[in-house]
């Protein structure tokens, strides 16, 4: 028997939707602006000894994990990747701790990361497609 009121639930399921959301904005909207400017993407992966040719897996996460994480599709694996992702673009071209700017997106990058391994162990809520996939398979 669930003990929580009705309202708490309905306040979870949101806080989870719009949380999912507010993650994925980011990604999917970088996955989409590196499209038009895919060489000076590459030209800054390389300057940071970034091969260049990881480029359309990083296109494919943004973009297909960001959608899988807005959609609630796949949630815990996606935001798993998600914070592997972060904690890497960090490391690799935020390690500069003497610039407060490289400071500031290496700490963005961190805390973005520390979002998505709480939505990795929660899972996406109720308002999600792995929901409905749970419910349909009788899961």
């Amino acid at each position: 028997m669930n003990s929580k009121p009705a309202s708490a639930s309905v306040l979870a399921s949101a806080g989870l939707l719009v949380g999912r959301l507010l993650l994925s904005f980011i990604f999917v909207h970088e996955g989409i602006s590196i499209l038009p400017r895919y060489a000076a993407a590459v030209a800054y992966m390389d300057k940071f000894g970034v091969p260049g040719m990881l480029l359309p897996a990083v296109i494919a996460l943004e973009l297909g994990g960001g959608l899988m994480i807005a959609a609630g599709a796949g949630t815990r694996v996606a935001a798993l990747a998600f914070a592997l992702f972060c904690v890497l673009t960090a490391l690799l071209f935020h390690w500069q701790l003497a610039d407060g700017n490289q400071l500031l997106h290496l700490q963005k990058d961190l805390a973005i990361a520390g979002g998505f391994l709480i939505l990795s162990a929660s899972g996406a809520g109720k308002w999600s497609l792995d929901r409905w996939i749970g419910q349909r398979k009788g899961l």
